[in-house]
């Protein structure tokens, strides 16, 4: 089981978001699911954050750094790099390069993703574009 949900969650980051198939949120989550990361409260409202990352960062690519697989949960550690080419959060785009790290564990049931927490470095995301200083720079 634990290499099938690995499979899984490799195939809904390639198509999703390397991608940009939104679609493959709907095979790879369930309906009901539960998200447990800032701002999103169901699968509309991760279809909707994927969206304007993809709008964002048209060429975002997340690349997998480590993954784990115990019992009915994969933890991936990723980085997700791109080219802030449209509007986020207010910010029109700036053409600047990011590249930040994250962690997510997904708990997986009946072959669909469940549940999920995500902690990702936002904040270094935002620095790298120039809507948040940089301690130590100005």
């Amino acid at each position: 089981m634990s290499e099938e949900n690995k499979a899984i969650i490799r195939r809904y980051l390639e198509e999703a978001w390397n991608q940009g198939r939104i679609e493959a949120l709907d095979e790879a989550f369930a309906e009901d699911a539960v998200p447990h990361t800032a701002g999103i409260t169901d699968l509309e409202g991760l279809k909707q954050g994927l969206a304007r990352n993809l709008n964002a960062f048209p060429d975002i690519h997340i690349a997998l750094d480590d993954e784990l697989a115990v019992g009915d949960k994969v933890i991936v550690r990723f980085t997700i790099s791109g080219t802030h080419q449209g509007e986020i959060l207010g910010i029109p785009a700036t053409g600047k390069e990011i590249s930040f790290s994250g962690i997510t564990i997904y708990r997986l049931a009946g072959g669909k993703i469940v549940e999920f927490w995500t902690q990702a470095d936002t904040m270094g995301m935002m620095q790298q574009i120039g809507a948040l200083p940089v301690p130590g720079q100005g």
